[in-house]
């Protein structure tokens, strides 16, 4: 019998789900498994990644594959345009991380954003070829392959690319967005009308076969000639071009000398629990494990979930450690960021002592010595994935702004992010609105700027616990302690910690958002007379964390994907 190459039996499998074989929707429970699983926002991507761990890959092997397939049905922000941060936990325990952030261009400048008038130009970094970094997509999902993986490069690689060639159905949401992103800032582009317009003209429909040809020949090219296709080849002579022609400043040097970056993790203790999460440039870790340390320490465990005690704990934890993502965080090779003393227990204690377990504190005054007396955006996409012996990966990536900058570099079907907006663009001006100022994130040629992904595992007593993350701008650290809290503190499955509501607040501006369902009125009233600023949300929209618990003593691994996204999948290896 001939032997069928392994791509082309993932390929297969990849299209049978797309074709509506298999439903992205599932029930109540969580998916459970004892060979492996994978969780994303996308039962494509999903599927490849789950075929992968049934042929043999390893965690890694499933998230590069998963994270490539969602360049593909994932447009609005799984990418090779863009970047992300990967945390990999070994199955000896050991943990490490991919840092793959976008950098600022060689011809960049501090103040390329600063309009005539002084003011902030945000339609600079909304859209358009000058609002991209330099991506790092390719480059990091190769160097946690070549390290970690096991599969062939190619066998991983091409499933996402015979996907884009061949198509797949669309679903209902992905259909209405792609439809309504082409009404506005996709359709300001010919290259990416060409790309993702509808043949022959009109909307996109449910159950319409999208081909993403272009796209498909970027991604073959990679998967045979290895990243230097991106970095180096054809790909990177397109972009370098087009920018030129443009008004982008994204060169060819640019992509020859970007280079992904393993980091030592960040670590911290909660209740017993270890929270192993990105450093920075990513700002999420620290935020994070200082909100615990917080929490810690004002007794959370000892409060009920949802009361105003809670509540209050919680947004005064979140409002300190916010307060230090402005004043410190940024690109460790540009600036000294002090991540020891941020995480510290004695840190911690000393922070505690300041928080009034009665009152609210001014976001304003705490932070005078940087606010000047006047916001990433939600699009980002997180996957968790773990094998049949433990393996863990933790992968969060983006182009930043739905879609990204809108822009495709015609010939590749490749979407270019818009991450330039994630540097402080006005040195010095920090506002009640939202924009920082600080000297860490400002732009700097080769820089690598702020973030806010959060990919995370939790261990106890050295056993893989969670895996989990989100996307969401600035509440992302909010929306994966959450489910972190909900897993630690209040002893839930995860299927519950993921579903239940969310509470958001980063310091300014100075209101805390709970998602519906999350606080009673009763609360809400308690929460105003201490002084606490709080919007309710209508529905359940923040963040979107696909997550997977792990039972180390029966080595059982239950997957559960975030209902706030409808074309979410947890799979696992048939």
């Amino acid at each position: 019998m001939m032997k069928i190459p392994l791509h082309i039996r993932l390929t297969a499998i990849a299209l049978a789900v797309a074709s509506g074989l298999a439903s992205a929707q599932q029930g109540d429970a969580a998916i459970e498994s004892k060979n492996g699983l994978v969780v994303s926002v996308s039962a494509p991507a999903s599927d490849i990644g789950a075929a992968i761990l049934a042929k043999g890959g390893n965690a890694v092997d499933a998230a590069v594959a998963t994270a490539f397939a969602l360049a593909v049905t994932h447009p609005s922000a799984g990418n090779i345009g863009g970047g992300g941060f990967m945390i990999i936990r070994l199955p000896n325990g050991t943990s490490t991380t991919i840092d793959y952030r976008e950098r600022a261009p060689g011809k960049s400048t501090p103040t390329m954003y600063i309009g005539a008038d002084g003011k902030i130009n945000r339609s600079l970094t909304a859209a358009g070829w000058l609002a991209s970094g330099v991506p790092g997509t390719v480059r990091g999902l190769e160097l946690a392959h070549r390290k970690y993986g096991k599969l062939p490069w190619s066998d991983i690689v091409k499933p996402a690319a015979d996907l884009a060639t061949n198509g797949w159905a669309l679903s209902p949401a992905l259909a209405r967005s792609i439809n309504g992103s082409l009404r506005g800032k996709l359709g300001r582009f010919p290259t990416t009308v060409a790309a993702y317009g509808k043949p022959g003209g009109g909307e996109w429909a449910e159950g319409d076969r999208i081909r993403l040809t272009d796209l498909g020949r970027a991604l073959s090219e990679i998967a045979t000639r290895g990243p230097d296709a991106f970095y180096t080849g054809w790909i990177a002579d397109s972009i370098d071009a087009q920018m030129k022609r443009n008004g982008g400043i994204i060169s060819k040097e640019d992509l020859r000398d970007y280079k992904a970056v393993e980091r030592a993790p960040v670590k911290g203790n909660f209740l017993g629990f270890e929270v192993v999460s990105m450093g920075p440039p990513s700002s999420g870790g620290i935020v994070m494990i200082e909100t615990l340390n917080l929490m810690e320490r004002m007794g959370v465990g000892k409060v009920a979930p949802g009361s105003a005690e809670y509540f209050h704990r919680r947004i005064e934890a979140a409002r300190l450690a916010y307060l230090d993502r402005a004043r410190y965080l940024g690109d460790p090779d540009f600036v000294q960021v002090p991540v020891a003393r941020l995480v510290s227990g004695t840190y911690a204690d000393s922070l505690a002592k300041t928080i009034s377990v009665a009152r609210a504190a001014s976001s304003v005054e705490l932070g005078a010595d940087i606010v000047t007396p006047a916001p990433e955006s939600e699009e980002t996409t997180h996957f968790s994935v773990v094998d049949g012996s433990g393996m863990a990966v933790s992968n969060t990536y983006t182009l930043e702004a739905g879609y990204g900058s809108g822009v495709v570099v015609g010939g590749t079907g490749m979407l270019l992010n818009n991450e330039m907006g994630d540097f402080n663009k006005k040195p010095g001006e920090t506002n009640t609105s939202g924009d920082i100022g600080t000297t860490p994130n400002l732009i700097a040629p080769g820089k690598r700027m702020l973030s806010s992904m959060s990919p995370a595992i939790v261990t106890r007593n050295g056993q893989l616990v969670l895996v989990t993350g989100s996307p969401g701008g600035r509440t992302i650290p909010n929306t994966v302690l959450d489910v972190i809290l909900g897993v630690t503190a209040f002893k839930r499955d995860v299927r519950a910690a993921v579903d239940a509501p969310r509470v958001h607040h980063q310091w300014l501006p100075d209101t805390t958002s709970i998602e519906a369902g999350g606080a009673t009125p009763e609360v809400v009233a308690s929460l105003r007379a201490m002084g606490h600023r709080v919007a309710m949300s209508r529905g359940a929209g923040q963040g979107d964390a696909h997550s997977i618990f792990y039972d180390a003593a029966t080595k059982t691994a239950w997957g559960a994907n975030d209902k706030r996204s409808p074309d979410s999948k947890a799979s696992k290896p048939n």
